[in-house]
Parts: structure tokens; sequence; C-alpha cells
């Protein structure tokens, strides 16, 4: 079991990733998750820094930027070689990083003033590696590795070098300047003599190569040198700033707001990755770094209002990867959208299945609904009859491989491969869909949300079809939703629980746990009315609101664990989307309510933060959110989450087709009374608001608009 990162330092610059504890150090010892990451292999598992053996103390550090951090440092009373005493706090000392992934190297600048009187200072660096492949840094697997080499100093760089058992080396080189005074296979000691006032920096790289060739390039010597590393902090931060201003700009007269949007954005920069040369969201640091159906797609949904493109590579990439046979090691079909994409060690062996793998039941609908919702943002069939294909064959996954049972429409999953997800819904860990005994739900398993995305997903595609000139498949998809809606609430519905079933299982049996799934049946639109309504109260009721969001699972079930990963944590991007549901079916107080508690708990976080998960304990317990120990931060739909909720509570709704956006009862959350709003797209006309609260009503101004688009206000 991998022990606590909810205090990492978190970096990441496309596919390297590094995380360290706050004092910048990673141990050389226990079962951690810090360490230096590339293509799902650890590079560098130990990296510390000490004073005369003595740890520093950490002052401040943040890794706000993503991809650089900035760590304040100063020294514990020392008694130094010669005898002599250094008081406590006469050193600053700054540990700047930078992560540079185009040329796949941390670079480490460490500035060190003496403050006090004249001093020899001997410090010492530690580094290692076992470039263990993630699945094992995980403790999912445990394989037999391949070769570790000892490692060994050319001059004053360090290799430390592996030789995969899928015919790849991977080589961390590091280079220490200035040239340590002495040296083993896992230290380097670096002597600083400094008169008083004066300042030194020590100068790190840590370069990374996979190479079939046993001879890796020696790093360029410019390459930990100051001025290399300000030239790659300059040319990252200049692509943060365009990035932010590429954007819909949003500002408010509530700082808090600003700084957790701001934020957000920032997190959803530094989870933007590239593959065959079209970007995406990786899910999350550090566990998911990777292309993910459906993480990738919901973070696209939510943050259509704000840049579309993403969403279209997205499209683009995943159908590529579309299943196009039975596989059952990867759980494979014709059609199917693909889940996770894994490119390591055990990847290259086939010991894991995903190569990719797809065993996720609800990507494919989803993927339908993210192709629709970009088009209404955009008024654009162009990638809608480029992927004809892929969706006329994903489609037809739902049709014929997503109901196992031929049941009439139900989607459903249960998994063939030996090494394959359990559960296949978003809540994909083992435990997570039980019954009210405790027992787990027998498969074929029929997810509620899953229900509601098929509905959502041929509604939506329906009227593509319809727009293209194809009215015959369009009536049949509008009503085989139908169909579907009509026989959903009736074998879903639990009239004495006011909801919906968790699912049904093997047999058509209801499992009628009651859980924050049923929230996004209401954000599909399957559920009817008055069954909406009471599922709003169900979900707002204290066994599921904590106070700070609604719990995955009701604190009355016997498997209710207030830190168990998806049976009682709260998760922010399941509750954007359950208040986006509250919202389409009028319950604007309910949304609200979600709202507050989501942005309230990004305040209570480092530097504003929404991490993937936390804990579901009450808030009149704690009067903080607690955290969940090995939550990604960041993550990628939980940084969509508060854009989601402001797109929500806005009440944006486009027709680009149209050239038109209507505003539906919009709604400021306390104690914001002002959002402005610049740069909205919708299609090719542009719009500049300003949303005004007083009590409960909500003025919107129309500051400025071009492109022929039209603005609603209802």
């Amino acid at each position: 079991m991998v022990n606590s990162i909810a205090d990492a330092l978190v970096m990441k610059d496309e596919s390297l990733f590094f995380l360290t504890e706050p004092s910048g150090d990673i141990p050389d010892r226990g079962d951690h998750g810090y360490g230096l990451y590339y293509h799902d292999c650890r590079f560098l598992d130990s990296y510390a820094m000490t004073l005369a053996g003595t740890k520093l103390n950490t002052l401040v550090s943040t890794a706000a930027d993503g991809y650089r951090a900035l760590i304040e440092l100063t020294n514990t009373e020392i008694t130094l070689e010669d005898g002599t005493q250094l008081p406590m706090e006469d050193l600053g000392i700054t540990w700047e990083r930078i992560l540079d992934e185009a040329n796949l190297t941390l670079l480490d600048v460490i500035t060190v003033q003496n403050f006090d009187r004249a001093a020899d200072l001997p410090f010492c660096f530690t580094f290692g590696s076992r470039f263990d492949d993630l699945f094992n840094v995980r403790a999912l697997v445990s394989e037999p590795i391949g070769e570790l080499h000892q490692p060994a100093w050319k001059g004053n760089t360090l290799e430390l070098t592996y030789d995969g058992k899928d015919a790849v080396k991977r080589t961390a080189s590091i280079r220490v300047e200035p040239l340590p005074h002495q040296k083993d296979m896992h230290h380097a000691h670096v002597r600083l003599k400094l008169e008083p006032r004066e300042r030194k920096q020590i100068r790190i790289s840590v370069s990374l190569l996979e190479t079939g060739d046993p001879k890796p390039s020696p790093l360029s010597s410019s390459s930990s040198s100051p001025d290399h590393a300000g030239h790659v902090r300059d040319r990252l931060k200049q692509d943060a700033c365009e990035w932010l201003d590429g954007h819909t700009r949003m500002s408010s007269d509530n700082p808090l707001l600003d700084r957790v949007f701001k934020r957000s954005l920032g997190d959803l920069r530094i989870l933007r990755s590239t593959l065959d040369g079209k970007q995406y969201f990786a899910a999350g640091v550090p566990w998911f770094v990777t292309l993910f159906g459906r993480d990738s797609i919901v973070a696209a949904l939510q943050t259509l209002a704000y840049e579309p493109s993403i969403a279209a590579h997205t499209l683009r990439l995943l159908a590529k990867y579309q299943g196009t046979k039975v596989d059952e090691w990867r759980d494979e079909q014709p059609g199917k959208i693909p889940h996770e994409l894994r490119v390591g060690e055990l990847a290259h062996l086939n010991d894991i299945p995903q190569t990719p793998y797809y065993g996720s039941i609800d990507a494919t609908p989803l993927f339908l609904i993210l192709i629709a919702r970009h088009a209404a943002w955009t008024g654009d069939l162009s990638l809608f009859n480029e992927l004809a294909g892929t969706v006329d064959r994903a489609l037809d996954w739902m049709h014929k491989y997503g109901d196992p049972e031929g049941n009439g429409g139900y989607i459903a999953y249960e998994s063939k491969s030996k090494k394959g997800l359990s559960n296949q819904g978003w809540k994909d860990s083992g435990d997570s869909i039980i019954n009210t005994d405790g027992s787990l739900a027998k498969p074929p398993i029929a997810l509620v949300e899953v229900q509601g995305y098929a509905y959502m997903a041929k509604t939506e595609i329906a009227d593509l079809f319809r727009r293209a000139g194809k009215d015959d498949r369009a009536t049949q998809l509008e009503q085989e939703a139908r169909a579907l809606r009509e026989r959903f609430n009736r074998e879903f519905w639990l009239e004495g629980e006011g909801t919906y079933a968790l699912a049904l299982q093997r047999g058509g049996k209801q499992v009628a746990s009651i859980a924050s799934n049923v929230g996004r049946a209401l954000w599909s639109g399957i559920a009817d009315d008055d069954k909406a309504e009471r599922t709003v109260a169900r979900l707002l009721a204290d066994d599921m609101f904590s106070g700070w969001g609604v719990r995955t699972l009701t604190d009355r079930s016997s498997r209710f664990n207030p830190i168990g990963y998806h049976v009682g944590t709260v998760w922010p991007h399941d509750n954007s989307l359950i208040a986006a549901g509250f919202r389409r079916y009028r319950q604007d107080a309910g949304a609200s309510r979600i709202f507050r508690g989501i942005l309230e708990t990004a305040t209570q976080f480092d530097d504003y933060q929404l991490p993937e998960v936390f804990c579901g304990f009450r808030r009149d317990v704690y009067d903080v959110p607690v955290r969940y120990p090995v939550a990604c931060h960041p993550q990628a739909w939980a940084a969509g989450a508060i854009p989601y909720l402001l797109e929500t509570a806005l009440g944006l709704r486009p027709n680009a087709f149209e050239s038109r956006l209507s505003i539906v009862r919009p709604h400021i959350p306390d104690p914001t009374n002002r959002i402005d709003l610049r740069a909205l797209r919708v299609g090719s006309g542009h719009a500049d608001l300003q949303f005004r609260r007083t009590g409960d009503r909500v003025d919107v101004d129309v500051v400025k608009v071009d492109g022929g688009l039209k603005i609603d206000i209802a």
C-alpha cells in the first residue's frame, strides 16, 4: 500500500512529472509514491539534501505553477566539521526546480545565502532509483524486474541505468555543479565556502533517456546552467500565460472565487498532455498521467464553455484507439471507446491489459455526448462528419455488446479479463457496487448513470443526424431513447427511498443502495420530473450531503466508510455533474448549495487546488474538509468542477447552429455579487457578459457581442 501523498509538491510538464515532500526531498525508504516519472516508470525514487548530515527546516514551498517549484529552507543549529557552531537560521536556501519535458530534464538551482559569519558548508545529496513501473509503485502488481545496474560516476555526472525486460534501456543522468569533492554510488558531497553576506549556487540536473543504444548521450554542460534554467522558466511561463489567455476569462467581486477558478484552469494546463500529435487532459497526477477515456472526456465536457479545441483533439485521439475486435484480455469489443492506455515496461511485456484497456462501460456513450456538446458550442458538423464511422460503431457497440443479457436496451458490464476491472463505471473499485446487505452486486451490472448516458447520447446524437440530413437514423435513435426512458423510470425507481436504485444486477434485480450515481441520471435528463424532485431531496439529506458535498454512498450503509475510495468520500467532479442535474430539473437551490460547498472546499486546500477526492466526514464534526491520503492532485475532472459549476449556475445554454446563446435562470451563489465573462465563444461569435446579483435576482448585461451572436435571457 502506498503511503499518503496528500501534502506532496507536484510538478508536471506534458508526460514528465515529479512529486516530492514539501521539503523538496524524496525519502530513500518506505512505500511512497514520490519520485520523477516518465512513461509509467519512476526514474528517480530517492533524492534528498542535507547540510552537515542534518535536514534543513522548510519555511515555505509551492508548486502552484505546475512546471516549477520554489522551496525556501533554512538551517537548524549545526556543528560543522571544524567544530564551529552554525547558529540556526543563519542561512537562506532557495531551491528552485523546473521540469522541462522538451529535454526530459529536471533542473534544480539551489541558492545559498549566508546572512552572518563565514562558513564552510558541507552539503550532501542522495540519489537512487529502482526504475519501478507505476503499477509496481501502486502495489497493483508484483512482477520480476529487469537488470538494475550499479550507479556509476562519469566526471560530475552520476548515471543510474536499468535494462528493462522489454528491451528498453532507461537512464537517469544526474549532473552536479560545482564538481563534488566526494562521491559514491548514491551520494554527491559539495562544499560551499561562503563569506558573510555571500551567495553561491549549486546546480543539479536530472536528464532521462529511453533507448536501445547502450551509450546514452551525455548531458550538455549548459543544461544545468542558471541561464538555461531561466530560459526554460520563461518559455514555460509564456506557455502558461497563452493557455489562460486562450480561454474565456472570468472575474468577479469575490477574490476567493477568482483564485479557485484561475487555479482550476492552471491545473488543467498542467494536466494537458500530447499523444500522437493531439492534446488531451491526463486524468491525474501521479497515478493516471495517461489517456483515460472517461476522465479525459468528462474534463473536456466541463471546459467546453471556456476552450473547446481540446475536446476535438480528445475525440480524434480516442477514435483512433476505438475497439476493433473481441479481446477478452483487454475487455475490448468492436466499437468500444478505450478506458486506459499505458506505455511502460509491464505494458510492453503484456503483463497488464492497459495496451489499451477497454474496461469502461461509460466511455462510449460519453464519447457520443462530447461530440454532440462540442457541436452545440461550435455550431460545426465537420467533426461529426469526420468521425461518422466512429459514431456508427459506437452506437452499434451500445446495441450489440453493451447489452450482454439482451434485456432490451440497458447497458451493462461483466469483465472477462483476468486482470481487468470488476466494476467498470466511474466507481471502478472492487467494493463500490454493493447491495443493502453489504454483499457485492452480481454481474452483469447495469448502472443507473450509464443508462442516463445512453439516453442522453442517443437523444443528442439524433439531433446531429437530423442536421446532417439523416432523418430516419435520427428518428430511430429518438424512439430508442424514449423507450429506454420509460422502462428506466419504471424498473430503477425505489418508491420507499424516493430515488433510483444504484444499479440492476444479474436477472434484473435492483441494487437498492443509495449512492451519488443517481444525480447523474438527472444530469442526463432520463429522470421523470416528479422523480427528479424527490431524488434531489434524497441526495441533500443528512446521510448523503456532508456539508461540503454529496457523498458517494449513504452513511446508513453497512459498507459506508468516509475514507473509502467510492463508499463514502466526496468527489468534486461528481458534485459538478449532480449540480447540473439539479439545475436541469429547476432545483436551483440545491445546485447552489453544492456549488457553495465545493467552492468552500477548494479554499481550504493548498493553493486553492481541488483534489481528486476528499473524505466524507460531516462538516459539523470537522470544520475543514479532510484530505484523502492518496488522492491525485491535480486531477482533471476535479479541476474542471468549478468551471463547470460556474457554467451551470450562470445558465449558459449554447445553440451555435443558430448563432444563439440562451441564459436560463442565472444564479450567483453567496457571497459573490458580480461575475464578468469575457470572450465567451459560441460558434463564430463572442460575447462579453456581466452578471449582477441583487437579493434573489440576477441581472445580465450584454457588454459586447460580435460575430452575429444573439443572446436570449430567460
